[in-house]
């Protein structure tokens, strides 16, 4: 599921929105679909985001999964738990810690 990835060059191209979820809490959390150079070739890789309309504050995570199941449930538990953009980085070590 998880592995080490030695990428260096951590650009994401041709970046566009995969699924989309307004909260309750007036934040949108975004899955994100993108190609990335990994050892030579284009892979797809999927990242999430989270905006918070009412403060402006924006956080992502531009590469987080290269599996689309992944990044959908993480996003998942991000509306869940009504996260906030400050929140993002410490949920997805609580969701490396779950899924492992």
């Amino acid at each position: 599921m998880f592995g080490y990835i030695d990428v260096k060059e951590r650009s994401v191209n041709s970046r566009t929105v995969y699924m989309e979820i307004y909260g309750g809490n007036k934040v949108s959390y975004r899955v994100t679909s993108g190609q990335m150079m990994r050892y030579g070739s284009e892979s797809k890789t999927y990242g999430v985001e989270i905006e918070d309309h009412n403060s402006g504050g924006t956080a992502s995570i531009m590469d987080f999964s290269a599996d689309i199941e992944d990044a959908v449930d993480f996003a998942e538990l991000l509306v869940s738990e009504q996260c906030m953009p400050q929140q993002l980085y410490a949920m997805a070590l609580k969701y490396l810690y779950i899924s492992i």
